[in-house]
C-alpha cells in the first residue's frame, strides 16, 4: 500500500509533506488551520475530504493528551445555558416546577430531576447527560 504522501498530490498536504501526529502547539495551529480552509470550501474533492478526516483525527488526538477540560456541574452547564440564549431564571420556571425551584437549583440547594433534565435537553437540543 502506497504511503499517504505517495497517495495524495502535494497541494492537498500541509506544508509539502503527509500529516502526522501532532508535536508542538506550531504543528496544531497549523493544521487547525488547514483543516478550517477545506471545512469552508463549497466543493471538496475526495482528497481533501479524507485529508481533512486525518486531520481532525490528529487535532482530536494531540488535544485530548495536551488540553484537559474539568467535568462541568448540571447547574453550571444550565447557567451557561441560559447565559447564551439569553434566558432568566423565569423562563425555566414552566420547566422546572416554579421560579422558586429554579432558583433553589441554581443555588445549588436543590438538584435537578430526571424529569427537569429531560425537559431541559428537549429545550436546549442537548443530552440529558449533561446535567449530572
Amino acid at each position: 500500500m502506497p504511503a499517504i504522501a505517495e497517495r495524495l498530490p502535494a497541494k492537498y498536504l500541509i506544508k509539502d509533506e503527509a500529516p502526522k501526529t501532532i508535536s508542538s502547539p506550531r504543528q496544531h495551529e497549523a493544521y487547525i488551520s488547514r483543516l478550517l480552509e477545506l471545512q469552508r470550501k463549497a466543493h471538496r474533492t475526495a482528497e481533501e475530504t479524507e485529508t481533512a478526516k486525518l486531520l481532525i483525527v490528529l487535532i482530536a488526538d494531540y488535544e485530548g493528551k495536551h488540553f484537559t477540560i474539568e467535568k462541568a456541574s448540571g447547574v453550571e452547564v444550565l447557567k451557561e445555558l441560559m447565559d447564551t440564549n439569553g434566558l432568566r431564571q423565569k423562563d425555566l420556571a414552566e420547566d422546572l416546577g416554579g421560579e422558586s425551584i429554579v432558583s433553589l437549583i441554581l443555588k445549588e440547594k436543590r438538584r435537578l430531576n430526571r424529569q427537569q433534565m429531560e425537559k431541559l435537553s428537549q429545550r436546549f437540543h442537548v443530552s440529558p447527560a449533561v446535567f449530572f
